[in-house]
């Protein structure tokens, strides 16, 4: 089977932990992440960035498949489920906003940049080597910090379930899957 450029893109998803790792500024970077596949979902209705362009998708399933990390189980229909995959999303807004709060509270001097990554939305890992200061605000900084806690979380818990379950287990709950699917939900039924 011949391998396109986009059959690649799990060294782009790599990448970006490792970067965010030695310079959380880089972190920035994980916006197109969140907009590609929103864009992609409204302009074609359709979920092309996570059947072909997902470098997360792709690395979990080169880990847990060519590389036999994963249990190859189904995953419980519970988190297939609406009810699931739907709650998951509205957490991940919660915690979204909350990240866009405390970046607000450092912009606006009410509170200084706290230079920690945040491990599934409970634990507080030290990160002050990925940050050394620079021209800019604190509170571009405090954003990366927050932004690279969710990308670095989500990856972790995709990352559990590709172990546990199927390589790509993570794809079934994916907040940003769920959203782009919503969305060509919506603009289908506009179609109709």
């Amino acid at each position: 089977m011949k391998k396109h450029w986009y059959d690649y893109l799990w060294i782009v998803s790599l990448t970006y932990l490792i970067l965010g790792f030695f310079n959380i500024l880089f972190a920035w970077l994980g916006l197109l992440c969140f907009f590609i596949p929103l864009i992609i979902s409204i302009a074609n209705e359709t979920k092309g960035y996570c059947n072909r362009y997902c470098g997360r998708g792709q690395l979990f399933g080169l880990l847990g498949g060519r590389f036999g990390l994963s249990r190859k189980k189904d995953i419980p229909q519970w988190m297939k489920s609406k009810a699931f995959r739907y709650g998951f999303l509205i957490f991940f807004f919660i915690m979204f906003f909350q990240m866009l709060w405390n970046t607000y509270l450092v912009f606006s001097n009410a509170q200084n940049l706290k230079q920690v990554v945040t491990l599934l939305w409970t634990f507080k890992v030290p990160w002050h080597w990925a940050y050394h200061g620079t021209l800019i605000h604190p509170g571009v900084a405090q954003f990366a910090f927050g932004f690279y806690s969710v990308m670095l979380t989500s990856t972790i818990l995709g990352f559990i379930t590709m172990l546990l379950f199927k390589p790509r287990s993570w794809c079934v709950y994916c907040p940003m899957g769920t959203m782009t699917q919503l969305i060509c939900k919506v603009k289908n039924k506009k179609t109709l």
